[in-house]
């Protein structure tokens, strides 16, 4: 049967056209040219070919440049230090601090254990828990230590300082991630307040700051080592390399004797508590080698808790604070005018009535004398009766003998150990006018530190030499150099005898057993460019008389005035004797006089001399 027509037309055709033969061949089994795929006779440009290969060259010319750049030497340096820095570390060793102990061997300053808690922020991932107990264990709140953490610094940073071993140990045991610890040490002051001002104290970083820790600081440091370290990834050292091994610093031994130190910083304390004092300061020599066996102020401060210090607390005013001396450095005026033959002890001064007109000026006695021999000017401390003597001499021999007892020149501070110590102020001779060399010559107008009234006063208490002061301990006394001439000095010690007997103006500064030798000194202060109705109570003396073996000067700075009880013989002489008993005893030093000695009258005290 014949199909219709419409089946012949062009479309049904095509639709039922017999397959090419290449797809007959295939359907059979038959092989085909891989180029017969249409796609792959298509012809590319030339160019387009040249131009991969050109850019494939030039990314294999830049690779090979990166490689020679980082092989060859060019970069070496760099990648090294940043590889280095990620498995190497270079660890300061600290050297423990020498030790700073009292001329007993009794340990004032020493170094302990101590951990570094530091961490690496960025390896730092803390919950909210683990980040309230590190902080906890820490002291610190937890902003401050969000804020540590947040540092520019992501490779280190310190969380706390001088950590005591048992809480670095309870950090560890938290295993918290990126934060560490490293050993150091950090200094403890057995003696605490006691001896604050003496030893001082030292900074995070263990150097020392105020006092012997600053003074001595190249001694005691010592030299920190290096140790070379490698690690692994998990920061686990895998190998180490000594690069310099520290050096431990060196002891240090003191001429404090803690002993007297306490005693004189029990007496100072509870003087100025008792006289509601602003403040005030001891000091304690020995008479024979000029070592400071004593250094104590009030107020004081814990070297061991550095929380509860003020600036106020930190001042080593011994050192630091100078003060018109006022009678204390009357001794002084009447040793150059005995020196000078102008005066002797029983030379009569009319010191009537109490007061004296120089220059437009007036100065004058607290009490009204009469006639005073010189003996008497020393032991009743007339201003009128030393001004008088100090006038008869020339302004140049004053100061000359001032000059050579101390004042106005600071001790050496490297080879005695003190810090901080000041010169005062003695202004020069020639621009003294009348007026001033009559004030001068009782104590106002010059300044002074405790520290160089006390080794003056061992101008009086040897045979008229001085030897400087030192903090260190000494087995060689150094050589003294001559202030006035041993007779005068002889001869003062008798008039500053005097002037803690029943007639003097220290009677408070006896002690039962020895004969003691001191003047007083009571000075308004000046502020602002006047004087005020505030006093400096001071007191300087030596024990025992007959044979000084110590020196004792005692400052109270502002004892309460509206209570009447300001005058240095109130104040500072009870400290003085109290202070004086203990050291002597402490010393093992044989008393010079009776338990229950008698109280002559002053002017058969004066005939005995």
């Amino acid at each position: 049967m014949k199909q219709p027509p419409a089946y012949r037309s062009g479309a049904a055709s095509r639709a039922f056209a017999p397959p090419p033969r290449s797809a007959r061949t295939a359907r059979s089994g038959e092989r085909v040219a891989f180029n017969a795929n249409p796609l792959l006779t298509v012809k590319l440009p030339r160019w387009r070919s040249m131009l991969l290969l050109f850019l494939l060259f030039c990314a294999f010319a830049l690779l090979a440049g990166r490689a020679f750049y980082l092989q060859g030497g060019i970069g070496t340096d760099f990648l090294q230090r940043q590889g280095e820095a990620r498995y190497a570390r270079t660890l300061e060793v600290p050297a423990t601090r020498g030790k700073v102990t009292d001329r007993n061997g009794v340990v004032l300053a020493a170094s302990v254990p101590a951990r570094a808690i530091w961490a690496i922020p960025d390896d730092v991932d803390l919950s909210s828990r683990e980040l309230a107990q590190l902080a906890q264990l820490l002291a610190m709140p937890v902003a401050e230590l969000k804020r540590k953490l947040a540092a520019e610094d992501r490779n280190f940073v310190y969380l706390r300082r001088q950590v005591e071993p048992e809480v670095a140990e309870r950090i560890a045991a938290l295993k918290l991630e990126g934060i560490h610890s490293s050993r150091e040490f950090k200094r403890h002051y057995p003696e605490g307040r006691t001896a604050a001002h003496v030893i001082g104290f030292t900074d995070v970083e263990d150097r020392g700051q105020e006092g012997i820790e600053l003074a001595l600081e190249s001694t005691l440091a010592g030299r920190a080592g290096s140790r070379r370290v490698i690690k692994d990834r998990l920061g686990r050292i895998v190998d180490d390399d000594w690069q310099r091994m520290p050096v431990d610093g060196r002891d240090v031994v003191l001429s404090i004797d803690h002993r007297i130190q306490y005693i004189a910083f029990s007496a100072l304390k509870d003087a100025i508590e008792t006289h509601r004092a602003k403040a005030g300061a001891v000091v304690v020599l020995d008479v024979k080698t000029g070592e400071v066996l004593a250094l104590a102020n009030w107020p004081s401060f814990d070297p061991n808790r550095r929380d509860r210090w003020d600036a106020a607390t930190l001042r080593n005013r011994a050192l630091t604070d100078t003060f018109e001396p006022g009678s204390t450095l009357k001794p002084f005026s009447i040793a150059a005018a005995l020196d000078a033959g102008r005066v002797s002890p029983e030379l009569r001064v009319q010191t009537a009535p109490g007061r004296m007109t120089i220059g437009g000026r007036t100065i004058g006695d607290a009490h009204p004398h009469g006639v005073l021999t010189v003996a008497e000017v020393v032991a009743k401390s007339s201003n009128v009766g030393t001004a008088k003597i100090a006038l008869d001499l020339p302004a140049q021999a004053l100061w000359e003998t001032y000059t050579a007892a101390g004042f106005g020149q600071a001790p050496s501070r490297a080879s005695a150990g003190f810090s901080g110590a000041v010169a005062g102020r003695l202004r020069p001779y020639k621009a003294w006018r009348p007026i001033e060399q009559a004030t001068i010559a009782y104590g106002y107008g010059v300044s002074v530190s405790l520290l160089q009234l006390a080794r003056a006063y061992t101008v009086f208490a040897r045979d008229g030499d001085v030897v400087p002061v030192t903090m260190i301990r000494t087995d060689s006394p150094p050589a003294g150099v001559q202030v006035i001439k041993p007779a005068t000095a002889r001869t003062m010690r008798r008039m500053l005898e005097l002037a803690v007997g029943d007639g003097g103006t220290a009677p408070a500064a006896r002690i039962a057993g020895y004969r003691v030798a001191g003047k007083t000194g009571t000075a308004r202060k000046l502020q602002n460019g006047r004087y005020v109705n505030a006093y400096v109570a001071s007191f300087a003396g030596f024990a025992p008389a007959s044979d000084p073996r110590i020196v004792v000067a005692v400052m109270i700075d502002e004892p309460d005035a509206a209570r009447g009880r300001y005058y240095g013989g109130d104040v500072a002489a009870p400290v003085f004797a109290q202070i004086v008993a203990g050291a002597l005893r402490t010393l093992q030093v044989s008393p010079d006089g009776s338990l229950d000695q008698p109280r002559l009258p002053l002017q058969r005290l004066a005939e005995a001399m």
